[in-house]
């Protein structure tokens, strides 16, 4: 994503598996001797006149559940993309055009650049006049939770994924997304992303430690006192952590890339094609698929893990370094899952075909955004969905 910094993925495909241990063994604090974090906070962060969720538990609704609308983001800076920029904003209008056709989208838009995204998203995508640095929503964007208030979003206190993008507007996207909207904020106790956290819907999480337990967000936070404040922020009553890897991308690998709930007690994980030489991308999916295979979820459930493999690179035109080739950063609509296409036939075929297996009833529908990939992320990195809730309000 970054071009002049590390990206999403550029290292996810080199190094060795002793090196990605050590990596991921050395972002890891050690057990629960801290007391858990401090509650998470409304006050002033609400809008004004707008009364703040009640001390009741909350909960993250699973994303399968209906969507009010989805919010996009427009790329704004060329120092961040290069000559990619161009191609990255194709990808982005004709995403945003293809969830339009299953719910509402609100694209975010720098002032100045409003004009060109409505005129590249056409009609059927509502363009909003909200200064942005890039198009990662999911990240940038409140993560929304609901309770007996209604709708309230959290406000994950997005710091460039440890400064290491700018982010001088992005770092204010939910704040202000939350005011203009009339929702209450909740002010996260910790500094995370929307695509570092997977929810079923039923009480169980899925996280990274790599890109939670992570002193360029979190510094001197054990991973107890971190899940003590997921939990109550999310309202989930079990976490299941596997290691991710630190340092080898700008999200120090993000759950959504490698692991996913299609739904309560099944987890569809990523994973490397059968001749892919070990390297550091693979040892975090070996050890997130051992972890899953002997856990259980929140009810107790075992997971059934279900696996996709990636494309064959040798058949995605102008794939470079860092691309993200992963099935996993799907994304679920009204009605629909949206999935990446990124030209090996065959794998795409496949991984559209085990997802609509895993979504009956849902219309699969596969979008090329090669340009997007090229940059290190997906479909589900550009998009955050707002639950239908009651209490929900628009601008």
């Amino acid at each position: 994503m970054v071009a002049r910094t590390p990206s999403r993925r550029s290292l996810l495909r080199s190094g060795t598996a002793l090196a990605a241990l050590a990596l991921i063994e050395g972002c890891t604090s050690s057990g629960g001797e801290e007391p858990p974090g401090p509650a998470a906070t409304t006050g002033a962060s609400a809008p004004a006149g707008t009364p703040g969720p009640s001390s009741a538990p909350r909960a993250m609704p699973a994303e399968s559940g209906p969507h009010t609308r989805t919010f996009m983001a427009w790329p704004a800076l060329e120092e961040v993309w290069g000559d990619q920029l161009p191609g990255v904003r194709e990808d982005i209008a004709q995403l945003a055009r293809t969830v339009a056709g299953f719910e509402p989208v609100v694209l975010l838009a720098r002032p100045e650049q409003a004009s060109v995204a409505r005129q590249m998203c056409g009609s059927s995508v509502e363009v909003i006049e909200l200064p942005v640095d890039d198009l990662w929503a999911r990240d940038t964007g409140p993560t929304f939770v609901t309770g007996p208030a209604g709708l309230a979003g959290v406000d994950l206190d997005f710091n460039g994924w440890g400064d290491k993008q700018t982010h001088a507007e992005d770092g204010q996207v939910a704040r202000r997304l939350l005011e203009r909207y009339a929702v209450p904020r909740i002010q996260a106790p910790v500094t995370g992303e929307g695509g570092g956290l997977e929810v079923d819907g039923e009480g169980t999480l899925m996280a990274t430690e790599s890109s939670w337990v992570n002193d360029n967000r979190n510094p001197g936070m054990s991973r107890d006192r971190i899940e003590a404040s997921l939990k109550e922020l999310l309202g989930v009553g079990e976490v299941l952590w596997v290691k991710g890897v630190a340092g080898q991308d700008i999200t120090d690998c993000h759950i959504d890339a490698l692991a996913r709930f299609a739904e309560p007690g099944t987890v569809v994980l990523h994973r490397p094609a059968p001749d892919t030489p070990p390297d550091i991308w693979t040892t975090a999916s070996d050890q997130a698929l051992q972890v899953l295979r002997s856990t259980t979820d929140a009810k107790g459930r075992t997971l059934a893990v279900v696996e996709i493999e990636e494309p064959d690179f040798s058949l995605i035109e102008g794939h470079g370094k860092d691309f993200l080739a992963t099935y996993l950063n799907y994304y679920v609509v009204n009605g629909g899952v949206v999935v990446p296409r990124f030209g090996d036939r065959a794998a795409d075929d496949r991984a559209a075909g085990i997802l609509a297996d895993l979504h009956p009833g849902r219309r699969i529908t596969q979008v090329t955004i090669n340009n997007i990939a090229a940059g290190g992320g997906g479909i589900h990195c550009s998009t955050r969905q707002q639950p239908a809730v009651p209490g929900a309000t628009g601008p």
